[in-house]
């Protein structure tokens, strides 16, 4: 990965024989009862999302021994601005604004977790601690216990928290999903203030190994993208595919990319999917560029050529609204 520029990159250091990752001393196997997470219900329409959010922080807000947390972070011109808001019982707000730079979404959200810990558990006074993040998923990587580019940062966010569960058997942390869809108060005001910043790089600075990565996969995604629209590659047969904005959905490689995760699960139907997208289908216009011979008139019988223009958006066959 260091091809590039061998002496400024940050490589992941792994940490398997940390006594925190071993059976019998993992956080899972002694404090399974100390930590919650209360993921965004799709059940549940917004509102009541949100309603539950107010019942929760009016609950805890009410208890001196409870701090309420809400993170969120920003990356512009590859700098991170990670924002946390520490409510606690005295109605008081304590804001922490940290800049981090060349790292990806993920590790400043977990950083944005860590701080977070660690500012509530130093306070003698709390025993319970609520994480509200639209970053859910990355709460889970510090609980995560394989291999992975984020370990150290899960391990040393674990090694705090088996502290603070230690210092009395109530101690508890609590996460909840907060979506940014749903501009719930509290968390709207931390995104908003997270994209006020426009901090500007003016030094040289290391680069995590993560977004050396990432930005190695972007550049070759963005050089195939201005390959492939080039019409003596990408030919006029080719279908765009929209989105309900009926704009192009681009190519992506994260989460099975932007089209796999809709039919990658049946073969035959990815197959199909291609085929229509190639316009290289057993249809009539197929036929009649490669086989004229054969019969390419559509069994609609309301149009000469059975083309997937026809097929998709005219044919009664197919299209019975």
């Amino acid at each position: 990965m260091d091809i590039n520029n061998r002496f400024n990159r940050i490589f992941p250091s792994f940490t398997s024989l940390h006594s925190g990752l071993s059976p019998g001393h993992r956080i899972i196997d002694n404090f399974s009862n100390c930590f919650v997470f209360n993921l965004h219900s799709k059940q549940k329409d917004d509102k009541a999302c949100t309603h539950q959010l107010d019942n929760m922080v009016i609950e805890a807000s009410s208890s001196p021994s409870t701090a309420i947390v809400v993170t969120n972070a920003s990356i512009k011109n590859n700098v991170a601005t990670l924002i946390l808001h520490t409510h606690t019982h005295d109605n008081s707000i304590t804001k922490t604004i940290h800049h981090m730079v060349h790292i990806t979404s993920t590790k400043a959200e977990l950083f944005a977790m860590g701080c977070s810990i660690n500012q509530a558990s130093n306070h003698n006074s709390i025993s319970k601690i609520i994480i509200i993040t639209d970053s859910i998923h990355v709460a889970r990587k510090i609980f995560d216990l394989s291999l992975h580019p984020f370990q150290v940062h899960s391990v040393a966010i674990l090694t705090k928290l088996q502290w603070f569960f230690l210092q009395h058997q109530n101690n508890s942390i609590k996460f909840w999903e907060c979506s940014s869809h749903l501009n719930w108060s509290l968390h709207k005001a931390v995104n908003k203030e997270t994209k006020v910043f426009y901090p500007t790089l003016l030094f040289s600075s290391k680069t995590s190994w993560n977004f050396s990565k990432k930005s190695e996969s972007d550049d070759i995604l963005n050089i195939w993208k201005m390959t492939f629209q080039a019409l003596d590659l990408k030919e006029k047969q080719f279908l765009d595919l929209l989105n309900d904005n009926n704009n192009i959905i681009e190519p992506f490689y994260a989460e099975e990319g932007s089209w796999l995760k809709v039919f990658g699960h049946s073969n035959s139907l990815c197959a199909c999917t291609v085929h229509a997208i190639t316009n290289h289908a057993p249809i009539g216009e197929y036929r009649l560029k490669f086989f004229p011979r054969e019969e390419f008139k559509c069994l609609c019988g309301s149009y000469p050529i059975e083309s997937r223009y026809h097929i998709l958006h005219e044919c009664g066959r197919f299209n019975r609204y």
